[in-house]
């Protein structure tokens, strides 16, 4: 019964320390512009 705690903890410990260090990067792009309705109508894009 020592072993199967001593086991769980030492996983419970692992996957803690696996989801701490697989954090994604920020997204550093910066958001696209908006065009107003007249860049709009001339360009022909919807």
């Amino acid at each position: 019964m020592l072993r199967a705690s001593q086991f769980f903890l030492a996983s419970v410990l692992a996957l803690s320390l696996v989801a701490c260090a697989t954090q994604p990067a920020p997204d550093l792009t910066p958001p696209a512009k908006r065009l107003d309705a007249k860049t709009t109508l001339e360009s022909g894009r919807r």
